[in-house]
């Protein structure tokens, strides 16, 4: 079985995260999750990144808010896919901060970056590039996208009923 690493910074960014984490379990997706601060416990990032791919870890989501360098700095020591996920926090400039921090990464080191607040889509994300070698996760990635289209046809039906 897969699984997927998801760490933030602090505990104040659990409740933008839980997206991610509810996706990723949604997809049946074995999912860690640990608060890992790139300046108050950068030890600990260290260890995490550059041991996630031995600890079997698939893919990193990485959220962080203010100057959000959890993940560029783990993307840097990990040879594991990184999404980073910006959030706005009360010490943020409207989360332009985070989103710049995460986005804006040198050549060499990638991170793919979601919107402000986005953990459900580094969620869905995740669950794919495990889905590109993983059948039974991309099963479930087909069916939830058809859910998401049937919700749109749905919805259609009921305004093109309600203009009549």
């Amino acid at each position: 079985m897969s699984k997927v690493a998801v760490v933030m910074g602090s505990t104040s960014d659990l409740p933008v995260m839980q997206e991610a984490i509810d996706i990723l379990k949604g997809f049946d997706i074995e999912v860690d999750v640990d608060i890992v601060s790139a300046h108050r416990t950068p030890e600990k990032l260290f260890d995490f990144s550059k041991n996630a791919h031995s600890n079997g870890y698939k893919v990193i989501i990485a959220g962080a808010g203010g100057a959000a360098h959890l993940p560029g700095m783990v993307a840097s020591m990990s040879p594991l896919p990184v999404i980073g996920v910006p959030v706005k926090s009360s010490n943020s400039i409207d989360g332009w901060d985070s989103i710049l921090s995460i986005l804006q990464m040198p050549g060499g080191v990638p991170v793919a970056t979601v919107a402000l607040n986005g953990a459900k889509n580094a969620g869905i994300l995740a669950a794919q590039i495990i889905g590109s070698s993983d059948t039974c996760v991309l099963d479930k990635i087909i069916l939830y996208k058809e859910g998401l289209k049937r919700k749109v046809l749905e919805g259609a039906k009921k305004v093109k009923s309600s203009e009549l």
